[in-house]
Formats: structure tokens, C-alpha cells, sequence
């Protein structure tokens, strides 16, 4: 799937979306297999809203996240996307050179990409971090978040932000991964995050909701008793 595509609630527009939720009333009769939440675009029985940890930060957010993405239900961008007040997401695979830099640049503000530095696509080098800062993430698979790198020039321009070390990850319970560096994009927007801000950035909540909400998924994932599935 190509093109681009705001991230919006027109996500949902196959599908019958009802309010926002009131969280007493999930899982009751209401909550049919096509009734999708209205404000984090899941199906009601699988609804992000009660996991949502309100986070302050200073840095701007960008997330462009692969159309294939958008579809997973194991994917961590809703959840970061209704924690952090300064945080756009931006559905596509590939973009116009003028749209492409019009997201990446703000007026006034620094841009980094949280990408690291592979033998594929090069860092430039990185002048140092001045803020105010806005962050380009990158939400797909290895091998698609590479070749989106390197199918737009403006963003393998960008000077980098790595995580030489990052933490463990919650996220191979519900996801394999290549490689043993790899996290979620939540995870990894918010390690890049700490990293900026510093001890201003409280990432324990949110961090503490992602593991919540990973072992929500494995339940979903694991055969029910008596059901007689392998």
C-alpha cells in the first residue's frame, strides 16, 4: 500500500464508530465485534483509552508509520500518540518531497531522526542538540522503516538520534524481532525522550501502561482452556 494519508479518525470510516469510551460499559452488549472506540480507533473489546497515561514533554513528536502498521493490532503508536500531547501521527509509505519536508521542519525548532547509524544508510553528522527539538520516529519493520529511509533523501538527511543501548524490551512477548537492540516505537520514543528532557520526563507511567497493555494482547494471543486449540 503507497500513498499518504493524515492519521485521523478516517481510519475508522469502514467501520462503525461509536463515542469515545465510557469504560464501565466495555465488554457489556454494546460492545459488538464492529464497534470501534472513537477516540483510539480500536475495536471496543480491545479499547486503549483505560491504559492512556497523560505525559508531559517538551520535544515535538513525529511518528510516520507504514500504512501496514496502522492495521496491527499489536502496535504501540495509539497508545504513545494519546499519551503525549505533543505527538503527530502520519500514515504513509511514500511522500512527496515538498509534504515530506514541510512535516519534517518547524519553525524555530531543532529535528532530529531516532534511527541508528547502519552500513545501509549513513548518519550525517549530528551537530549538537539545541532545543526546542521536534523527533522524527520512524513505525515500521526493519526492513520497511530502511527502505523508507532510504527512498526519501530529506530523511536520511536528517541528523540522528540512537539508542547505543537501549533497554529491554516488553514487546517480544506479543513480537519478534531481528535483532536483539530492537523495541517497540513507544518504547524507543520514549527512552529518546528520557534521554532529551532528562529527569523532567517522568517515562514510568507509560512505560508501566506498555507493559499492561503488552500482556493484554498475549492473554488475547494464548489458546483458552477447554477450547481444544494447540
Amino acid at each position: 500500500m503507497t500513498g499518504n494519508a493524515a492519521f485521523s479518525q478516517q481510519a475508522a470510516t469502514r467501520r462503525r464508530v461509536v463515542p469515545a469510551c465510557d469504560h464501565c460499559r466495555v465488554n457489556t452488549a454494546l460492545n459488538s465485534p464492529r464497534a470501534v472506540c472513537a477516540r483510539c480507533l480500536r475495536p471496543q473489546s480491545t479499547c486503549l483509552c483505560a491504559l492512556v497515561q497523560p505525559t508531559a514533554h517538551r520535544t515535538e513528536v513525529l511518528v510516520l508509520q507504514h500504512p501496514q502498521e496502522q492495521r496491527q493490532a499489536k502496535n504501540s503508536v495509539a497508545l504513545l500518540r494519546l499519551s503525549l500531547a505533543r505527538c503527530d501521527v502520519v500514515v504513509g509509505e511514500r511522500f512527496a518531497p515538498a509534504q515530506l519536508q514541510a512535516l519534517l521542519h518547524r519553525p524555530g525548532r531543532d529535528t532530529r531522526l531516532l534511527y541508528p547509524d547502519v552500513p545501509a544508510a549513513p548518519a550525517a553528522p549530528a551537530p549538537a542538540v539545541a532545543e526546542p527539538l521536534r523527533l522524527v520516529v520512524i513505525d515500521a519493520t526493519w526492513r520497511k522503516s530502511l527502505r523508507m529511509l532510504l527512498e526519501h533523501p530529506a530523511l536520511a538527511a536528517l541528523p540522528r538520534l540512537s539508542l547505543d543501548a537501549p533497554e529491554p524490551t516488553r514487546y517480544r512477548a506479543i513480537r519478534a524481532a531481528r535483532r536483539s537492540d530492537q523495541v517497540s516505537t513507544l518504547e524507543a520514543t520514549v527512552q529518546a525522550l528520557s534521554r532529551l528532557e532528562g529527569p523532567s520526563f517522568d517515562a514510568a507511567p507509560l512505560l508501566d501502561a506498555f507493559g499492561r497493555f503488552v500482556a493484554g494482547v498475549a492473554a488475547r494471543q494464548r489458546p483458552k482452556e477447554g477450547t481444544g486449540q494447540a
